[in-house]
């Protein structure tokens, strides 16, 4: 049994994850134990959420992992927590574009069996917000809409429009209203959110702030009463030891990059390494000159290396090393940001030179899910291998694809293909969830294990 409830709203703008950050940081405050968790495949929002509860948060998206594993991952994720606050993404019923109800909000509620808490921008409605809910408490009779929480409130003269319509008209309770407050407003960029980890004493006080405002305006008994009226879960919690097979002998060491530049890793991918038999150790390719000692795979994941793209080239030490890494055929893996660490020249400075791409910043916004395949054998996929990832970025490599392409799927246009595989390298702009695909992080290890017994 884990008290659980699903913070969702009709559109995106309207305030989920100062609601979401804010009710996690409020019942931490009371000495709970708070699980938090993300819908879809946003890095950012969970970074957020980790800082109000002091544990990592997670990722649910039935895209990439697959339907069957969002509760079992749940389970996992939320382990000795009291309560599990679940952020939705986008509106309530929007998912996979052309697939229905797959990777939606709502279809993550009914999988968790959670009743759901609608956010809703009041700013620019009175009665209104009446008719809003009750569409969206009745659209799917198996998605339990059980309370509202209006943010943007103007006055109280406002807030007991809201109420006595809401009252009248949608028959669901509200539990607390949010005045307007620029105060705990995060800065964005290109890609959204400014993360957590890059801003940290100011992340750190917007949080506070979210918790303080979300604490003196929602009644948080409530919420927790909601919370446990979740019934128990269908299934056991995911294992990632049950996943994949453990290479025999002594364990490779997989380098992980992190740190403000790569903030964007999936905690279940490390934990996927460590289950098939790594001894997973993180580094900061910001400050750190050298690669861990006895390194026998290298993993690049996600984050804004644009961003810091001088301070990165300026380190050209550990530039050097992982050439050298990957010139010796161990393996490497880039993903997105990896991608552009690994070429030439991002932005006109020197970068890794492992590939002999160069990438640039774009006005144009690269979004959505993918449906791929591997198109050679690589360490990390075998050919014909097929997963699902998800692109987001605003950045584009020259070439896109290299001579040996890592991926291809269909378009609209025709077939595409992305990214570089050479040698032992496997960079790309598709983000993976390996729980989706664990012969991945299998496959990964053992041809660390087997270049680590070479040297």
């Amino acid at each position: 049994m884990i008290p659980r409830l699903v913070v969702a709203a009709p559109s995106s703008g309207a305030g989920k994850t100062t609601v979401a950050t804010g009710l996690i940081a409020a019942l931490a405050a009371r000495g709970l134990k708070v699980s938090p968790h993300k819908v879809g495949p946003d890095y950012i929002d969970p970074g957020y959420h980790a800082l109000a509860a002091g544990r990592p948060g997670r990722n649910l998206d039935a895209w990439m992992s697959g339907p069957e594993r969002i509760a079992p991952l749940f389970a996992h994720g939320a382990a000795g927590a009291d309560v599990a606050v679940v952020e939705g993404v986008m509106g309530l019923y929007d998912g996979a574009a052309g697939r229905g109800e797959l990777a939606s909000t709502a279809q993550v509620a009914k999988l968790l069996r959670a009743p759901v808490v609608l956010v809703v921008d009041a700013s620019s409605q009175s009665r209104s917000v009446a008719a809003l809910v009750h569409g969206f408490a009745s659209w799917d009779p198996q998605v339990r809409l059980a309370g509202v929480i209006l943010n943007k409130v103007a006055s109280d003269r406002h807030e007991t429009l809201l109420r006595e319509a809401l009252e009248e008209g949608s028959g669901v309770p509200v539990l607390g209203a949010v005045r307007r407050a620029g105060a705990v407003d995060t800065p964005s960029r290109h890609l959204g959110l400014v993360p957590a980890v890059e801003r940290s004493a100011e992340a750190l006080r917007a949080v506070r702030e979210m918790g303080e405002l979300v604490g003196r305006s929602v009644d948080l008994d409530a919420v927790l009463a909601l919370a446990r009226t979740a019934p128990p879960l269908p299934d056991g919690p995911w294992d990632a030891a049950a996943e994949v097979e453990p290479v025999a002998g002594p364990r490779p060491r997989i380098a992980l990059a992190g740190g403000a530049a790569f903030s964007f890793s999936y905690a279940e991918n490390a934990e996927l390494l460590a289950a098939a038999g790594a001894e997973v150790v993180p580094f900061d390719p910001l400050h750190d000159e050298r690669l861990p000692e006895r390194t026998a795979a290298l993993v690049i994941g996600g984050g804004f290396p644009e961003v810091y793209v001088s301070e990165l080239s300026a380190n050209a030490a550990l530039r050097g090393a992982v050439a050298e890494l990957a010139a010796s055929g161990a393996p490497v893996v880039g993903e997105c940001a990896g991608l552009l660490y690994l070429g030439r020249e991002l932005d006109g400075l020197p970068m890794c030179g492992v590939l002999g791409s160069t990438a640039r910043m774009t006005p144009r916004l690269t979004l959505g899910y993918r449906e791929a395949v591997a198109l050679a054998d690589s360490p990390l996929a075998a050919a014909g291998s097929r997963v699902r990832g998800h692109e987001f970025h605003r950045t584009a490599t020259d070439p896109a694809a290299g001579p040996s392409p890592a991926w291809g799927w269909r378009t609209p246009a025709g077939p595409h293909t992305e990214g570089h595989l050479h040698g032992s390298v496997h960079a790309s702009y598709l983000h993976l969830h390996w729980t989706g695909a664990p012969a991945l992080p299998s496959r990964l290890v053992r041809h660390a294990a087997e270049w680590d017994r070479k040297r």
